[in-house]
């Protein structure tokens, strides 16, 4: 097709489409819709993907982090919660954090295990609030901040606690909470620190700091009868470039521990978040597919207005093969329509859809994600949709027979 020829067609459908704007408004809002809704839905759905990812990166991509339970190549497995955890037996024990800390260019390992338990004060903290057992070393490899007091360390009273800012405002009534006595399973500890908040409800370590109290290890295996579970070891390693082999030597160690059995998970940098990932790009996939179907409506809606376009135009169809135009260069007028009817839809929408999803953003820990390929698919999508629901129009108007035509309305 010559560049005349285009540029007539791109002058005709235009002409065409400003000849009926409330027909042409109400089909380009098809593709709109459908097309913000799975911008919003890709960008925030990116962006919660990117989340533990983005964690790693900040504290400098040198940590790995064990779990129980031999590794394997699916999501679910690594996500998902037993319904009866408190009777699942972890495979991690205080043996292996102290054989780990004596690894070369290991610079500071830290177990986790979660407890449950009524926790008290001014008010009764909410039902389900986690009950953090660690060791001081936590709060370097996690780059905790502390927003008063100071964080568990050794040498001080075992019977004290650090407290998120939220859990504080909810069972205080107020994040200054230094000094207050708070009762975790009938048991009095005080308050000696507070952290900072990192709005982070979804991280590596499966629990909201913000949400929850921390305690030592020594008190917390009194607390609970000895029955407190590590249930993941954190460690950063001195250096980025000695993290792989540490992670190898975290799998021998531990295999020689577990005598042979390698009942464990070591992650590290980008693989820590895979799991995580993975799942909201199932939910991302699935949920696109869903908010595809409005796009198949507004694919309709464009089929419906050019039908009608090529019915209104038949005598200028008639005239233009009387002339001399070609089949395919009726076939490309009116294709040339329906992609610019698809196509404004499609800019509209992503640009409305990007909106949204930074509006919903204010509610959420995260951000949606920019990217080219987001821009690629909404864009992509509206000239597939245009397309296909505009070829048989195209066509059909191709088919006319010029004498036909001719004598339409005449």
């Amino acid at each position: 097709m010559s560049r005349f020829l285009l540029s007539s067609h791109v002058q005709n459908a235009r002409q065409s489409l400003r000849s009926s704007r409330s027909r042409t408004l109400l089909t380009i809002l098809g593709i709109m819709i459908g097309v913000a809704s799975i911008t919003t839905i890709l960008s925030l759905g990116s962006g919660a993907g990117q989340i533990v990812t983005k964690q790693i990166d900040a504290l400098g991509g040198n940590l790995a982090v064990i779990r129980p339970g031999a590794g394997n190549n699916n999501f679910l497995n690594d996500i998902t919660i037993p319904q009866h955890q408190g009777f699942v037996t972890s495979t991690l024990t205080s043996g292996d954090v102290e054989a780990i800390t004596k690894l070369p260019h290991v610079k500071a390992v830290a177990p986790i295990s979660i407890l449950n338990g009524n926790i008290a004060a001014e008010h009764t903290a909410p039902v389900g609030t986690p009950i953090v057992v660690t060791t001081p070393e936590l709060a370097s490899i996690d780059n905790l901040k502390i927003d008063s007091g100071e964080f568990l360390d050794s040498s001080i009273s075992k019977e004290t606690a650090v407290v998120g800012p939220s859990l504080a405002r909810a069972v205080f009534g107020t994040i200054d909470a230094l000094g207050q006595t708070v009762y975790i399973r009938g048991e009095a500890f005080t308050i000696i620190g507070v952290l900072k908040s990192t709005n982070q409800p979804i991280n590596y370590n499966n629990v909201d700091l913000d949400n929850a109290i921390i305690i030592g290890q020594s008190v917390a295996y009194a607390l609970s009868d000895g029955l407190a579970q590590i249930q993941q070891i954190n460690v950063r390693s001195d250096s980025v470039a000695n993290l792989p082999g540490v992670v190898s030597a975290i799998n021998r160690t531990l295999t020689h521990q577990h005598l042979g059995d390698k009942d464990f998970t070591v992650l590290a940098s980008n693989d820590i978040s895979r799991p995580t990932s993975q799942l909201f790009y199932a939910v991302v996939s699935v949920t696109t597919a869903i908010a595809a179907i409005s796009l198949l409506v507004g694919g309709v809606g464009i089929m419906n207005i050019m039908l009608v376009n090529v019915a209104e135009r038949t005598r200028e169809i008639g005239i233009r093969k009387a002339v001399g135009a070609h089949t395919t260069d009726i076939v490309w007028q009116f294709l040339i329509e329906s992609l610019a009817l698809s196509l404004s839809g499609g800019f509209l929408g992503y640009g409305l859809g990007y909106g949204l999803a930074f509006a919903a953003s204010t509610f959420l820990p995260f951000y949606p994600s920019f990217t080219w390929q987001i821009a690629v698919i909404a864009l992509g999508i509206s000239i597939v949709i245009g397309t296909i629901f505009g070829i048989y129009p195209a066509i059909r108007a191709a088919r006319h027979d010029p004498i036909e035509a001719l004598r339409y309305y005449s």
